[in-house]
């Protein structure tokens, strides 16, 4: 197994996904449903949370107890935490303002902004795959202490699967083809299909995997199958609004309580914690073979219909893609 969910405390360890998945895909349907929803969720919730970050930091640097063991505290000194809760929620932000066309929304060359922050958010995690396989490598027996005294092992599987994110993002096309749909509801962008859904899933989850052992069961399963699922049954083409949501949504939850994940009942280990690195390896094997292919299919679809992958929309025809562009105003 990947993950040590089994035992006495295994009922826990579920309900807990279940608990995370179902309140990701509430969540997420609160937050496209509604303007009001998204600004409350994207705008008002981030502003406040913000200020409580600065004040625990400041509260840390005088030296008051009540914020040296705050446990948000001790997730302040990481930087991977930060950027991706306020990449994520610039992300969102962005999102609404093409699906409402409202400001820069309005205009043709924000429509490269998915894109845009899609990459950045990529390669803040590549940015930390490599980190751990240096640090790895450095390392006598490849096991080395973050900064938040959690133990990884850095290896060969971080460079796989940094490569991997690297191809994902090569994967995104038709960067261009940005719609609203006609209930307002969601930005969609149809040439995101499952060829690219898939390959980032398999990536990202080794991502977790490898680099937030004691997190991935959550932030790994549940936060990737909650927008997956949301695309497949219910809201075809809305895939990347989907994962900004419940991304962002999610490391605002994690940043304030992180303990949820860290100790107690509901926390989860990974199996290389038992010294057992195969999986490791085999799941950034995975990504890396996942990526290639699906690169591989589409510089096949490029050629075949002699279109360049970027500027125009390499899956026009297919069914996913279909349907979503149905939805389109």
């Amino acid at each position: 197994m990947l993950f040590q969910v089994y035992g006495d405390g295994a009922i826990y360890q579920w309900l807990g996904w279940i608990l995370v998945f179902a309140g990701l895909i509430l969540a997420n349907e609160i937050a496209r449903r509604t303007k009001m929803g998204g600004i409350f969720f994207f705008l008002i919730l981030p502003a406040i949370l913000t200020v409580y970050f600065i004040a625990i930091y400041v509260c840390a640097a005088m030296g008051q107890e009540w914020a040296l063991n705050n446990p948000t505290y001790v997730h302040m000194t990481s930087w991977f935490h930060y950027a991706k809760l306020y990449a994520a929620t610039v992300g969102c932000i962005g999102f609404m303002a093409l699906k409402y066309k409202k400001g820069i929304g309005k205009t043709e060359w924000f429509k490269v902004f998915p894109f845009a922050i899609v990459a950045i958010n990529i390669l803040i995690a590549v940015g930390s795959d490599f980190e751990s396989a240096i640090r790895g490598f450095a390392a006598v027996d490849g096991w080395w202490k973050s900064s938040e005294n959690v133990m990884l092992y850095g290896g060969w599987h971080n460079v796989f699967n940094g490569i991997a994110g690297i191809l994902n993002i090569l994967c995104m096309t038709g960067w261009w083809g940005i719609y609203a749909s006609k209930d307002k509801k969601d930005m969609l962008w149809p040439d995101m299909t499952w060829v690219f859904i898939i390959a980032y899933d398999i990536w990202n989850f080794a991502y977790t995997y490898n680099c937030l052992p004691t997190h991935a069961w959550y932030c790994g399963v549940a936060l990737l199958l909650a927008p997956t699922v949301a695309n497949a049954l219910w809201n075809k083409g809305g895939w990347i609004q989907n994962r900004a949501n419940t991304l962002a949504i999610w490391c605002m939850f994690a940043q304030v309580f992180p303990l949820f994940q860290d100790q107690g009942i509901f926390a989860v280990k990974s199996v290389q914690y038992n010294n057992n690195f195969v999986p490791i390896t085999v799941v950034s094997v995975l990504a890396l073979v996942a990526n290639v292919l699906a690169l591989g299919y589409i510089i096949y679809r490029s050629k075949k219909y002699k279109k360049n992958p970027y500027k125009n929309e390499i899956f026009a025809g297919t069914k996913d893609f279909e349907k979503a562009l149905a939805r389109a105003e």
